[in-house]
């Protein structure tokens, strides 16, 4: 039975690839024609109330990079991307009358600012333009685990050991080949430079720990080598507090953040590599982070905006303050404390903070300092290339006490310095001239 003439619009958001996308899929399926849709909503690159860019230079370069990759991915499937420097709510409905669309996809979000996005675009279609919305994010799919989103349980521990021995990771979805030859869609749509979203050009510093470019196509060589060309997956646990180079962890982050990598790839092919060589600590621990990243991603969806208030989703009452004076030390890397400086320098610099510094920065922002833990959060949003909504937030009310961390601590910057960078060779690179 022959499809009935329809054009469907796929509207990427955090779902930048072709591989394991069911949004991609579906419309595939279901369209005799298919255009894709990526806006680089300047609301993304406004001044926040703490007065951050809600994008800073590096994940705009890598988000661009991304986004250059995508399009001639999705051209091998004869589906152009469309791309606009405009809100969404202003080129949607302009597309869906030019191109007579009836069908749009687009992967599931809940937080505040996407589900408003959302909304203000379905504002402005017809009633009879249907929403396909698919789960594109998760390791383990909302319909899979064993408990309601309100009974979430309260600890990350509880939720893994639960979820490990019920759920399935579910297949990756293969994506089909689209059959549409001759797309009458003519796209003149160009990817933006930096200097169109209101940034000069710039290189990567040469003392970075993420010397990567965005886009699909570098995930998965990423992948490739540090599964399977250098197995260094199989030392994952033992280096992954590292401070320096690219390999002390998987730096799958980024791409996970901005959805060019899928997280069930990620399982599978962790999966494969046990199959073929050897399963340990390492090969485990990496699954373990990516239900780390699941677990906040369902705390966001259980809490809504109360991961944005400053009491968190526990309402714990603590004394913030807001000394600008002492914001701008952290920021600049002008603390008493050398370890928090290297860090909070290298990310000014790079973009990129390891794990192990961005827990110490955060506790020493918030615990130490006893700084309005929002503020750090907000500057993190700003300049991490991997930044994600639900992660980010997620980390920071855990180290502020007001998170999912029931022995609220505080982190000893000093012994942590002592004991991941014993030889002073980290805060060396990045203080250049201070002595220990």
């Amino acid at each position: 039975m022959q499809k009935e003439q329809n054009t469907s619009l796929i509207w990427f958001t955090n779902n930048l690839r072709t591989h394991d996308n069911s949004t991609l899929t579906k419309a595939i399926a279901n369209s005799n024609q298919v255009m894709g849709l990526y806006c680089f909503n300047p609301n993304h690159f406004k001044t926040d109330d703490f007065g951050f860019k809600k994008t800073e230079k590096f994940r705009a370069k890598f988000l661009i990079e991304t986004i250059t990759d995508l399009k001639q991915k999705l051209s091998q499937l004869n589906i152009p991307l469309f791309v606009y420097n405009k809100k969404p709510e202003d080129i949607i409905p302009q597309l869906v009358t030019k191109n007579n669309i009836n069908n749009i996809y687009l992967q599931d979000e809940w937080t505040y600012e996407e589900v408003e996005t959302f909304n203000k675009v379905k504002r402005q279609l017809p009633k009879h333009i249907k929403f396909t919305t698919s789960y594109n994010q998760f390791l383990f799919h909302p319909e899979d685990i064993p408990f309601t989103i309100n009974q979430l349980p309260k600890i990350f521990t509880e939720f893994r050991k639960t979820c490990e021995k019920s759920v399935r990771v579910r297949p990756e979805i293969i994506t089909p080949t689209n059959q549409a030859k001759n797309l009458l869609i003519k796209n003149e749509t160009i990817v933006p430079t930096l200097s169109d979203l209101g940034f000069e050009d710039f290189e990567q510093h040469t003392n970075t720990a993420f010397p990567f470019k965005g886009g699909e196509t570098e995930a998965l060589n990423r992948l490739q080598d540090y599964f399977f060309n250098t197995k260094k997956l199989g030392f994952y646990k033992k280096t992954r507090n590292g401070l320096l180079g690219k390999d002390f962890s998987s730096k799958f982050s980024p791409w996970l953040a901005n959805g060019s990598i899928s997280a069930k790839h990620v399982y599978y092919k962790v999966k494969q590599f046990e199959n073929l060589y050897f399963k340990n600590d390492s090969t485990y621990w990496l699954v373990f982070e990516l239900i780390w990243r699941d677990y906040f991603k369902y705390v966001s969806m259980k809490f809504g905006n109360q991961i944005f208030k400053i009491d968190g989703i526990l309402n714990n009452k603590y004394t913030w303050i807001n000394n600008q004076e002492e914001i701008n030390n952290w920021i600049n890397g002008k603390t008493p404390e050398p370890f928090v400086n290297a860090n909070m320098i290298e990310l000014k610099k790079t973009g990129w903070m390891s794990n192990r510094g961005r827990q110490n920065v955060a506790s020493y922002f918030a615990k130490s300092m006893n700084l309005d833990w929002r503020i750090g959060a907000a500057y993190f949003e700003s300049l991490l290339l991997d930044y994600d909504v639900h992660s980010n937030y997620g980390n920071w009310m855990y180290v502020a006490g007001v998170g999912n961390d029931p022995r609220d601590r505080k982190f000893n910057v000093k012994l942590q310095a002592e004991r991941y960078d014993s030889n002073g060779k980290y805060q060396r690179l990045w203080l250049q001239d201070t002595l220990f």
